[in-house]
């Protein structure tokens, strides 16, 4: 009886997550302008969200199996909360940066918790039903932070709009604590005297197999993230000549594209599984199509160009069915802490991509490119940087270790 409110509580934490993601797409001309900032110090602070994110995924696999998702969660918000309001109130790109950093550390567990308290009050044929539900509350958020947020700026400005998030943020954490039911905590078996409380990171680290099928997903996966949540909105203003107004209605639709995507991938994935498909297969035609787009976005023009974001948003979602992939390779009593590792590894990857890409503009104009071709030759460079970790899938015969269930693998 207590389903409708488990997922919405969770499903409102994971749209706040994504919201505060990828607002920075939007709000990014304001505060360049506010605090004088250079495209690789707008990098730096957008990503010092997915740092802290990184940061704590490890702790996070280890608090969930001790506390739980509804007392882990809650408590993450309150500090997503607290860097919220000091987002808000930063005089300085120092507090900006701190800010933000403390909301990445705060919705760091938004969907991962959500999936491990799932695999307890529902049924395990709903799992991947609810996993896409909540991608699709996601980028609901991702929605919620265009046209919505670009409409507010002129009323209240970007630090209102962080205001609200705070409040919002506060509202999520008292729901989470007071409307979820506590028996997934009753039945949390007590730690082992004397193990480690990292025990499991070494075997998922050391698997060649992890780091077969992980690396083309973590380079293609945080690109294409910093991409959506970040430079997405200056590439419509600084390349294709966009006003404010129409970047954030172009990533309204981006995102909402992208929300389909979501849905579609959940009735395709089955389909290609039965089809005989391995998730090699899968990742080497997906990437191979994401690099061809951002190639055809590179060097695209005129009116329409903006339309291949849109084919972009489509087939970077076969990065998405990696996640899961990679958990059902470890035995059922890693799964939580291959999670952990691979969101590190993804996260860390989208901070270093975020900053990175900013650096390269900033270093393409130092050499005398205009604004446009900057951003161009710096996506160039990205879809040959994703070459090598493609390559290394093809060539790298390391096979999947047999597990039960058995699913798609090389």
């Amino acid at each position: 009886m207590h389903a409708w409110h488990i997922f919405a509580c969770f499903a409102s934490a994971y749209f706040m997550s994504y919201a505060l993601r990828a607002v920075n797409a939007v709000i990014a001309p304001d505060l360049m302008r506010e605090f004088a900032l250079s495209n690789a110090q707008l990098g730096s602070l957008s990503s010092a969200y997915f740092f802290a994110f990184a940061l704590l995924q490890l702790p996070l696999g280890i608090c969930l199996d001790r506390f739980g998702s509804r007392r882990t969660n809650a408590l993450l918000l309150v500090v997503a909360a607290l860097g919220c309001a000091l987002f808000a109130l930063a005089q300085n790109v120092a507090m900006l940066w701190v800010g933000r950093a403390l909301i990445g550390a705060g919705v760091c567990g938004a969907l991962m918790s959500a999936l491990k308290g799932y695999r307890f009050w529902y049924p395990i044929g709903r799992q991947q039903q609810l996993a896409a539900w909540m991608l699709v509350a996601g980028t609901f958020g991702a929605l919620a932070s265009t046209m919505p947020v670009q409409a507010a700026l002129p009323a209240i400005g970007w630090r209102g709009v962080f205001l609200v998030a705070t409040g919002l943020l506060l509202a999520c954490s008292v729901a989470l604590w007071t409307l979820v039911p506590r028996d997934e905590e009753r039945s949390l078996a007590p730690p082992v005297a004397g193990a480690s409380i990292w025990a499991g990171y070494g075997e998922v680290f050391s698997d060649r197999y992890f780091w077969r099928v992980g690396m083309p997903a973590i380079v293609g996966q945080a690109g294409f993230i910093a991409m959506q949540t970040l430079w997405s909105g200056p590439w419509f203003i600084r390349v294709l000549g966009m006003t404010a107004e129409e970047s954030a209605r172009s990533l309204f639709v981006f995102n909402l594209v992208m929300m389909f995507a979501y849905l579609g991938l959940g009735w395709a994935a089955p389909r290609i599984e039965r089809r005989g498909w391995t998730m090699v297969q899968v990742l080497a035609v997906g990437g191979s199509l994401v690099m061809l787009v951002q190639a055809a976005i590179a060097f695209a023009a005129g009116q329409w160009a903006w339309l291949l974001w849109l084919l972009m948003a489509v087939v970077a979602t076969c990065y998405m069915l990696i996640q899961t992939h990679v958990g059902l390779s470890f035995p059922a009593a890693l799964t939580g802490r291959a999670y952990s590792a691979f969101n590190l590894l993804v996260f860390g990857s989208v901070f270093l991509c975020q900053w990175l890409f900013g650096v390269v503009v900033d270093a393409f104009r130092a050499a005398g490119d205009a604004p446009d071709a900057a951003f161009r030759h710096t996506m160039l460079a990205w879809v040959v940087l994703q070459m090598l970790p493609l390559a290394v899938l093809l060539v790298w015969r390391v096979p999947r270790r047999p597990q039960e269930p058995v699913h798609a693998g090389s």
